[in-house]
């Protein structure tokens, strides 16, 4: 089977290396630079340092050459690259199936992925997303992972896990895109506030209750908008948030560790040299939040120090001196 990965990002050329195994898979750049750099090196320096790639991995930074003849397109750029993405990929090869692995909420619209698929190609369009607790950098070295592949349409979903199902990346199949979603997006704001929590030395009790109680605020939201409780305890929620709040190779985290040092968010996405998505989900969650009527305190606190220009100490003091309530 052919398929072609859009974004050669950290996560694009994961996804990429682990699938060469048993497909054909060009991998698309945005930049000619960067695919020469990827041709000449064998590896992803810029993204995903100390990987070898496949040499049955092929690259390119022509859209059309990747997207004409494919099976699937697989895209993996950053959330606000999905929609003019996914737009010229349904002009070059209308139809394709579709699967996305972006996490977020669009900037501006609020936009969840999905949404941003069916207003592009349609509410019936062949398509789903990859998500659940993955870091690129194991994915890429071949250790084991489990993610879901959700779509509305239950047959899309079985068909393309098992095309895509492998010992060491392990899929799951889920209908509720919603749920999904919502816990992919917002475990990223969750993970620079346990990296804030770290960072100010705080210890292993608060960054267990800031889990579960971040966990509760996505499982209102996801329950606001139609997603499925159930969800929201598996991979893409628990497993995700578990994953992003604890572990070392968290973008988001970094951010707040970051920000518990006093460092301005400028200088922190300048060092980090990647997106984290959290950044810009914050403000778009804390919108959608509010015009639903949905309570987020952690998620409101996260905006405040990223967008507000308040300092972490006050957030985090604000937050702890809130009224004892039932659980």
């Amino acid at each position: 089977m052919r398929i072609s990965v859009f974004g050669a990002g950290a996560w694009g050329t994961a996804l990429a290396q682990a699938y060469t195994q048993h497909h054909d898979v060009t991998l698309w750049a945005r930049s000619p630079s960067h695919v020469e750099d990827l041709q000449r090196d064998g590896c992803n320096q810029r993204y995903l340092p100390g990987v070898t790639l496949s040499p049955s991995l092929r690259f390119t930074a022509d859209l059309a050459a990747a997207a004409i003849g494919a099976d699937l397109h697989l895209v993996v750029t950053p959330l606000s690259g999905l929609r003019d993405t996914a737009r010229a990929l349904q002009q070059l090869q209308p139809g394709t199936p579709l699967i996305w692995a972006c996490k977020g909420l669009e900037a501006g619209s609020g936009r969840l992925p999905h949404e941003i698929i069916q207003e592009e190609l349609g509410v019936d369009a062949a398509c789903g997303v990859l998500t659940g607790p993955s870091f690129a950098a194991e994915v890429a070295q071949g250790l084991p992972a489990a993610i879901s592949l959700a779509a509305a349409d239950a047959a899309f979903a079985q068909q393309w896990v098992q095309h895509l199902h492998q010992p060491r990346l392990r899929l799951y199949a889920n209908t509720d895109l919603v749920g999904c979603e919502i816990g992919g997006a917002i475990k990223n704001v969750m993970a620079i506030a346990a990296g804030v929590s770290d960072g100010m030395g705080f210890g292993l009790n608060a960054r267990a209750a800031l889990i579960t109680r971040g966990l509760a605020e996505i499982a209102r939201l996801g329950e606001a908008l139609g997603g499925r409780p159930e969800t929201l305890m598996g991979l893409s929620g628990m497993g995700d948030l578990i994953l992003t709040c604890t572990g070392d190779l968290s973008r988001n985290r970094r951010v707040g560790l970051a920000l518990a040092q006093g460092k301005t968010l400028q200088d922190i996405l300048r060092e980090l040299g990647h997106v984290a998505e959290g950044v810009s989900t914050a403000r778009e969650v804390v919108g959608l939040a509010g015009r639903i009527g949905v309570e987020m305190p952690i998620c409101e606190a996260v905006n405040a120090l990223l967008h507000d220009g308040r300092n972490a100490r006050d957030v985090v003091e604000q937050l702890l001196s809130r009224d004892p309530r039932m659980e």
